[in-house]
């Protein structure tokens, strides 16, 4: 998962109305189905045949004295037809960028959009019409994830949220990781599915000009690759995602989707140092919240001001690997009050392995302070 789809309104007081875009049934676009055939480098770009799309990037970094840091930075992509216009003015693809910093002192974050068409952004990569020579970028004005070859690592991040300067080198050499079955996830028992590929082992380094302030960062980033065209069912509110980077150079995702009757859809991967996953299923996870914490909305606009009470602390628990962690937002305050509202960031992980990791809250309800 981890990640939102674009240009999705809101009610005031209800964040769950924003996800009922990701529950319609919309004719015309292409389906998710088992047994399709990934193929690199050219999943890497665009698939405009299906209604959403995201590239989605997480890191967890230190500074020289070993303060915990984090970005988030996605790009999406939605088509507002099923038959898809690439070029010019008359295009009907969408794109929204995300970008988050999680420093020490605070959490920043902003939100850009772009009509397709015209340059402002998008996604390019290589393909067999391109015979491979095409680098992979993708931008939206001048927030930019660039490589100078085909692969989308080794490559350079960059992208500012108003005087805050990011400029991130990463590399990688593992293999891709196929989420759920060999790429198709699962979202439900009713049919709901995306195609969904990983990278969670990138070693990062860089630089984050803050408050007057250059720091020196390193650490380790996780991409998601996610695209389809009705991740939800009808039942389902929203999702809690996670992704962990652990001290043996193991990383782990879980997600759950919540479910009205509370039987939630849960999936995940365990991913060794090579890169070699095992998926797990529903079965194989246990998840619980342990602590439930108001995080404030606006709270430098007091008469803007809204809260939520969002999971703030969980237990993960894999019996068939023994493997159990306690995990806990390492600043509760990581709220992206964007259009489509949800919580991004930092968690710590302790347990049978200590780490780093991101966590990704969506559909919990926003209330005004009265």
């Amino acid at each position: 998962m981890g990640a939102l789809v674009p240009l999705l309104g809101h009610a005031e007081d209800d964040t769950s109305d924003a996800y009922q875009v990701l529950r319609q049934q919309v004719d015309g676009f292409a389906e998710v189905t088992p047994d399709r055939p990934f193929v690199f480098p050219d999943d890497h770009g665009p698939h405009p045949d299906y209604r959403i799309e995201w590239w989605y990037i997480t890191a967890n970094l230190q500074d020289e004295q070993g303060k915990d840091w984090g970005i988030q930075w996605t790009l999406f992509r939605q088509s507002m037809d099923a038959k898809p216009v690439l070029r010019g003015w008359e295009s009907n693809q969408l794109w929204m960028a995300h970008a988050a910093v999680s420093s020490p002192h605070e959490h920043q974050y902003a939100e850009r959009f772009a009509r397709g068409g015209i340059g402002q952004a998008g996604v390019l990569s290589a393909n067999r019409r391109r015979n491979y020579q095409q680098p992979f970028e993708v931008w939206l004005d001048d927030w930019v994830w660039k490589s100078q070859t085909a692969s989308p690592f080794p490559s350079t991040l960059s992208y500012n949220i108003g005087d805050t300067e990011v400029r991130l080198n990463m590399r990688s050499s593992t293999p891709w990781v196929l989420q759920g079955n060999n790429g198709f996830s699962q979202k439900s028992g009713k049919g709901q599915a995306s195609y969904y590929y990983s990278q969670p082992h990138i070693q990062v380094e860089g630089t984050i000009s803050h408050q007057g302030q250059h720091h020196q960062l390193t650490g380790h980033a996780w991409l998601d690759r996610e695209w389809s065209s009705q991740p939800l069912a009808k039942e389902q509110k929203g999702w809690d995602w996670f992704s962990l980077h652990l001290e043996s150079g193991d990383a782990v995702m879980v997600y759950r989707l919540r479910q009205t009757d509370g039987k939630h859809w849960l999936s995940g991967s365990w991913i060794d140092t090579k890169g070699n996953s095992v998926s797990l299923a529903s079965t194989d996870i246990l998840l619980r919240e342990k602590d439930y914490r108001w995080v404030i909305v606006n709270q430098d606009k007091p008469s803007q001001a809204k809260k939520v009470k969002l999971p703030l602390s969980w237990e993960i628990e894999i019996p068939r690997l023994d493997k159990r962690w306690q995990v806990d937002s390492l600043y509760d305050q990581q709220w992206m009050n964007t259009q489509f509202p949800y919580w991004e960031g930092i968690v710590k992980v302790q347990g049978s392995d200590t780490g780093m990791g991101y966590m990704e809250l969506t559909g919990y309800p926003v209330e005004i302070i009265r």
